[in-house]
C-alpha cells in the first residue's frame, strides 16, 4: 500500500498483458527518457519451420555512441518463469539470429510511420559517422549483441537469477506496479529504465554511458583482506545485464573507519555466483592500490552501500568520492 495524508493507494493487478501494454504506452516517456524508442510492433520472426516468435515490441537505445536493441518480453508474475518468460526469451534469441533482415524492415517500417522517432534516429546517424537511418539500424541488428527487456508488473529474486543463470546476453528487467485509491486515481511505482547507470554517467561528465568501464564495490574489513585482496575476486553482487560486457576494472570503497576507495583490480570475467543469480567478478591480476579517495565529510556523496560505476579515467584523476560521482551534469 502507499499513502499520503489524504488517501491510500492499494496496489492494483493488471487484468491481461495487453492492460500492461497500455501502461507502457501511456509511461513510455519517462519509463525510456527522450533517446530511447519503444516500437509497439508485434510482427512474427523466424524461418518457417524453425523457432518463430513474436515480440511484444522493440526499444531502441541511442543515448550512448555505442546504440543498443532491445526485443521486448511484456509479462505478468503469475507466469512461470522457467518455462514461460524464459522459453519465450530463448525463442526470441533463435527467431532474431535466423531473420535479421526481417527485423530490420520491421524497424524500419515501424520508424517510418512514426516521423518524430525517424527524426531521432536521423539527428544520432548524422551525429555518430553512420551514412543513414538504414545503416544504423543495419548496424543494430547485424553487429550489435542481442539484447532483451523484460517489462512485468512485480519482479522477483527469483526472476533475476533465472535470467542470469539461463543467458550469456543481455537480460534487462523493467517493473511498473499500479496502484489505486478508493475513487479509481491511479499511480504507478517504477525506477526508469537504467536511472541508476544514468546518474553515474551525468556524474563522470564523460557524456556517455560507454565510458563507464569500472564498478566499485563496498567491502567491509574482512571480506576486502580474505577475498579482494585474498582471492582476487569479488562475488555474490548483481549488474546490470547490458553493463557487463564494458566492465573492465573493479574498484574496492572500504567502509567506515577507512571511507575511501583503495585499491583497483583489471576485470578477467564476469560469471554467475554458484547457484544465484548473482555474480562473480574474477581479478585478472592482484588489485594495486589507488588514492585514497576518501569520503568528504557533508560532502556531496554519501558512504557507499551498493555497486556503482564510473570509469579508470574517474579513479585516476580523483581525490575524493565527490570528484568522481558529486559533480553537477552539464546542462542539456
Amino acid at each position: 500500500m502507499l499513502w499520503t495524508q489524504d488517501k491510500a493507494f492499494h496496489s492494483v493487478s493488471y487484468a491481461s498483458e495487453a492492460d500492461l501494454e497500455k501502461t507502457i504506452l501511456e509511461l513510455r516517456a519517462r519509463l525510456f527518457g527522450p533517446r530511447r524508442i519503444f516500437l509497439d510492433v508485434k510482427k512474427k520472426i523466424g524461418i518457417k519451420g524453425g523457432v518463430r516468435s513474436i515480440p511484444d515490441g522493440y526499444l531502441i537505445d541511442l543515448n550512448t555512441s555505442e546504440p543498443r536493441l532491445y526485443v521486448v518480453e511484456v509479462e505478468l508474475r503469475e507466469h512461470d518463469y522457467l518455462r514461460h518468460i524464459a522459453v519465450q526469451i530463448l525463442q526470441f534469441s533463435l527467431s532474431a539470429e535466423s531473420e535479421r533482415i526481417r527485423i530490420k524492415n520491421i524497424l524500419s517500417a515501424s520508424l517510418h510511420e512514426t516521423p518524430a522517432e525517424l527524426g531521432i534516429c536521423q539527428q544520432y546517424a548524422t551525429a555518430h559517422a553512420y551514412n543513414s537511418v538504414d545503416h544504423l539500424l543495419e548496424h543494430l541488428v547485424f553487429e550489435a549483441p542481442f539484447t532483451a527487456l523484460v517489462i512485468i508488473d512485480a519482479a522477483t529474486d527469483e526472476l533475476q537469477d533465472v535470467l542470469t543463470k539461463r543467458f550469456s546476453f543481455g537480460v534487462e528487467v523493467l517493473e511498473i506496479g499500479r496502484f489505486e485509491d478508493a475513487s479509481g486515481n491511479r499511480i504507478y511505482q517504477f525506477e526508469p529504465f537504467l536511472a541508476d547507470v544514468e546518474e553515474d554517467v551525468a556524474a563522470v561528465q564523460l557524456g556517455d554511458l560507454g565510458a563507464l568501464d569500472t564498478v566499485v564495490v563496498p567491502a567491509q574489513e574482512d571480506g576486502f583482506n580474505k577475498v579482494f585482496l585474498g582471492e582476487h575476486r569479488w562475488y555474490a553482487i548483481r549488474m546490470h545485464a547490458s553493463m557487463r560486457p564494458q566492465i573492465k576494472f573493479i574498484a574496492a570503497y572500504q567502509v567506515a573507519p577507512i571511507s575511501a576507495i583503495t585499491h583497483i583490480a583489471p576485470v578477467a570475467s564476469i560469471d554467475t555466483w554458484k547457484d544465484s543469480g548473482k555474480l562473480v567478478i574474477t581479478f585478472a591480476e592482484p588489485a594495486h592500490k589507488v588514492g585514497p579517495i576518501s569520503l568528504v565529510n557533508n560532502g556531496k556523496v554519501s558512504q557507499l552501500q551498493n555497486l556503482r560505476y564510473t570509469s579508470r579515467q574517474r579513479i585516476e584523476t580523483a581525490k575524493t568520492l565527490d570528484d568522481i560521482w558529486g559533480r553537477q551534469a552539464p546542462p542539456n
